[in-house]
């Protein structure tokens, strides 16, 4: 692990106010550290409060975090897909119709709905098919939803923000980005002095130059869950994400009549743990440069995890969900009718590079995935638009 104390070369400096509210986030994290009777917190502890404590997370706090594609002054972090064009919503909002009209209800439950580029791109090319459907809006951030109530405003009453998940819902989910950003549990293999590997999990202590990483032996639940996903291997780190987990099992009680899409970066189960990726996949977000040192700049910075999307199917399936599509994104785009909807913004040199940059595998086009879960009584045509070419299930 890279030293806490030293910044990865080349990130650009800090803002005062920035590192104001970094100062204040560290304090309530080393106070918690600190009143901890082994005054250590799991990192999956540490990686929750610095993106999500109320009033002191990355996603709770009013900083900038989402750029536009092409926007000159770069004064958040990062990019998503919905910010390069609004062709990537109104692609999406494709495949929801078909999802909407099978199971009868007019209605979209998006989670982590950022700037509100997606909703808006969804809602506007669906009005353009006559469809007004009911959106909601799943946001943890306060920041974040009033930006979002801001953009979507001229829909009026058409969308509406939920504080907490339905006890049922109809209709098609949406979540672009969402599982990465969850607070993953980070792992480790050590090597014991007869030379056999043991399975530790990494905390966070407060030392003399501040945050500083250890391990502890793994417990029951954590030794189980790797069993079955991977051999132990020496000096490996890799991340497992137990809150994602939780969040797609618990979908299959509330989703009652409809389809989820989920899109995010990340690999099925053999690649993701494959032994040259051995340093894992945690990475952090500043003024759109990556690192992977997640213990500077507490709640200043974005934190993810790539995707296990093979345990993602697993949880659906053990939550009572279908696995119904997975693919690229590309894939996914050029199957939902991506082309056909640039044919007419050919002139546009902005929008053209930006489906360049969401198809290109160099890019987000092969790094990205789309997971599509269904309920078991979705009456509707298989394999879905999106999956109709390049379905990958058999390698999940």
């Amino acid at each position: 692990m890279m030293d806490p104390t030293q910044l990865p070369h080349g990130l650009p400096p800090i803002d005062p106010e920035r590192q104001a509210h970094c100062e204040q986030v560290a304090r309530a994290l080393k106070t918690e550290i600190l009143q901890h009777p082994k005054q250590m917190i799991p990192f999956e502890r540490w990686m929750e409060v610095a993106l999500y404590a109320p009033g002191l997370g990355y996603y709770t706090v009013d900083t900038p975090k989402l750029d536009p594609y092409g926007q000159a002054a770069k004064t958040g972090d990062f990019t998503t897909s919905p910010e390069l064009t609004p062709l990537f919503g109104a692609t999406v909002a494709t495949q929801a119709e078909d999802i909407m009209a099978a199971c009868g209800t007019p209605a979209i439950l998006e989670f982590g709905a950022g700037s509100g580029a997606l909703a808006d791109s969804v809602l506007a090319a669906l009005a353009n098919n006559r469809i007004q459907p009911r959106y909601y809006i799943l946001e943890v951030s306060p920041a974040l939803q009033q930006q979002q109530r801001q953009r979507l405003a001229r829909y009026g009453d058409q969308v509406q923000w939920l504080s907490e998940l339905p006890d049922s819902f109809q209709g098609c989910v949406l979540a672009n980005e969402v599982l990465d950003a969850m607070p993953v549990t980070l792992f480790t293999w050590e090597n014991e002095k007869d030379g056999s590997p043991t399975l530790k999990e990494y905390y966070v202590t407060w030392g003399n130059n501040g945050f500083e990483w250890c391990t502890v032996a793994a417990d029951d639940v954590l030794q189980n869950m790797l069993a079955s996903r991977m051999p132990p291997l020496p000096n490996y780190r890799s991340e497992i994400n137990r809150h994602a987990e939780a969040w797609i099992r618990s979908m299959g009680s509330w989703l009652t009549h409809g389809a989820a899409l989920l899109f995010d970066y990340g690999f099925p189960q053999h690649e993701y743990y494959h032994p040259q990726r051995h340093e894992g996949t945690l990475m952090c977000h500043f003024r759109h440069h990556s690192h992977s040192q997640a213990l500077i700049y507490p709640g200043g910075q974005d934190i993810t995890a790539h995707i296990d999307f093979t345990a993602m199917a697993d949880a659906a399936l053990a939550g009572g969900l279908e696995v119904v599509g997975y693919t690229s994104q590309a894939q996914f785009l050029i199957n939902a009718g991506l082309l056909d909807q640039l044919q007419a913004h050919l002139h546009a040199k902005a929008t053209v590079s930006a489906v360049q940059t969401l198809l290109s595998a160099a890019e987000m086009g092969e790094l990205f995935k789309v997971m599509a879960l269904a309920s078991p009584n979705l009456d509707i045509n298989f394999p879905l638009r999106g999956f109709q070419a390049g379905d990958r299930r058999h390698l999940l």
